[in-house]
């Protein structure tokens, strides 16, 4: 496989973005279980939500796509989810089934990386569904987590999050579903990658 000089540009600015949108992760973390300063942490969801939309629009807008790019923007979601999981779920602001449905599905993809590799794919492209699953979750996240409270706003907060996360979680392991199917269809329809090619990519 040949990669061309814009693929394999590294500091680039929509990377140097999802670097820093990546570095907010630990913090969230640490805002939401240690100090638990709640403003702080729907803050630090916000800029990463702001900052997801941000790097893809400065790649389409600069020219500036890149292999480290398709895979930073991704990882960056998925780690957000994970925190964001892990941090609810400490604070006892979701129950432990939706603390354990969304990794379990991550996992599962995973799994099938392995299996990918043998077609010569180290990964298959953003589906349009996954993406609309994190855009239901990033939303959904910072209202549960505003709905911790009592009055009229937090009632809102937690009505309209978990409205968000029913659909953040169905779209999830749709798409999830989605993924497995290209994944069979690939092991269907492309041939198995041989050593020497796997040499040369």
């Amino acid at each position: 496989m040949v990669v061309t000089e814009e693929e394999s540009r590294v500091w680039t600015v929509p990377n140097i973005i999802s670097v820093v949108r990546l570095a907010g992760v630990p913090l969230f973390l640490w805002l939401v279980l240690g100090p638990e300063a709640d403003a702080w942490a729907l803050v630090v969801l916000m800029v990463a939500g702001f900052t997801d939309y941000l790097d893809g629009w400065l790649a389409r807008r600069l020219d500036q796509f890149s292999k480290l790019g398709e895979i930073l923007d991704p990882v960056a979601d998925r780690l957000y989810i994970l925190a964001v999981v892990i941090g609810l779920y400490l604070r006892d602001i979701i129950p432990w089934w939706v603390a354990l449905a969304l990794p379990l599905r991550d996992l599962l993809l995973w799994g099938l990386v392995p299996i990918l590799r043998t077609r010569g794919f180290s990964a298959l492209p953003v589906h349009f569904l996954g993406k609309a699953a994190t855009f239901n979750l990033l939303y959904a996240f910072p209202l549960l987590l505003l709905g911790e409270g009592d009055g009229i706003v937090a009632n809102l907060a937690r009505t309209f999050g978990w409205a968000f996360a029913w659909w953040g979680i169905g779209l999830y392991w749709w798409a999830g579903v989605l993924y497995a199917w290209q994944v069979r269809t690939l092991l269907r329809d492309t041939p198995r990658r041989t050593s020497s090619a796997a040499d040369h990519g």
